[in-house]
């Protein structure tokens, strides 16, 4: 029988949310002073730890249902590489409450989702979720597994080696300029070799790491 899928909820760490392997939880949680994170058995249980009120919980809950879109066959584009990452960022305001994701295009399985994050941008989200799964990718030693976003700045940020945010630091805001801090420190000390590649909306819908909220 194989083990249990187990859902992590880190309340103190680089990164705070709900995160959905091991793997994900221990790179927001390893030398970070006062980690504190919590194992749980379902989804809707982690949910209800991290969030607490149930309003906020309800919110997040639809969220993640919104996130789940109905299955398209990538196949019949055979330009699509299939066994590759997708990342892809929402915020509802700018700035504002933001979150992003990664999805494994060929299945649509969601590899990792951090935040809400108070006062973030569209455009830091794009850039934190290409960095981390270029992250990610790296630490599992698939250096030239492609990734795709559909975000012209985002690209040019990580080609740059620096994003080029507008955004002030707050006291708000301070656990997304750790992000940032840290996604740039990881860019500028890593070869990347892994492919970034443009998804084509036009021609083909949706990235399929989209939050579903336009």
């Amino acid at each position: 029988m194989s083990p249990r899928r187990k859902f992590y909820v880190v309340w103190n760490g680089f990164a705070t949310g709900v995160f959905d392997s091991w793997e994900e939880c221990q790179l927001q949680v390893k030398g970070y002073p006062d980690a504190k994170f919590k194992s749980f058995d379902s989804q809707e249980a982690a949910i209800e730890a991290y969030r607490g009120d149930p309003t906020e919980q309800l919110e997040l809950l639809k969220a993640i249902a919104k996130g789940r879109k109905e299955s398209v066959n990538y196949e019949a584009f055979p330009e699509i590489k299939l066994d590759s990452l997708a990342v892809d960022a929402a915020c509802s305001k700018n700035p504002g409450p933001m979150e992003y994701q990664g999805v494994w295009v060929r299945t649509g399985e969601r590899i990792f989702h951090v935040g809400p994050i108070e006062e973030g941008t569209n455009n830091i989200g794009e850039y934190l979720a290409l960095v981390h799964g270029l992250a990610l990718l790296h630490k599992q030693g698939k250096y030239y597994t492609p990734i795709y976003t559909d975000s012209r700045t985002a690209r040019s940020w990580v080609r740059n080696r620096q994003p080029k945010t507008t955004l002030k630091p707050t006291a708000k805001n301070a656990k997304l300029f750790e992000l940032i801090q840290r996604a740039t420190a990881w860019i500028q000390t890593h070869e990347i070799t892994n492919p970034i590649l443009t998804w084509d909306t036009p021609q083909w819908g949706e990235i399929p790491a989209d939050f579903g909220r336009k």
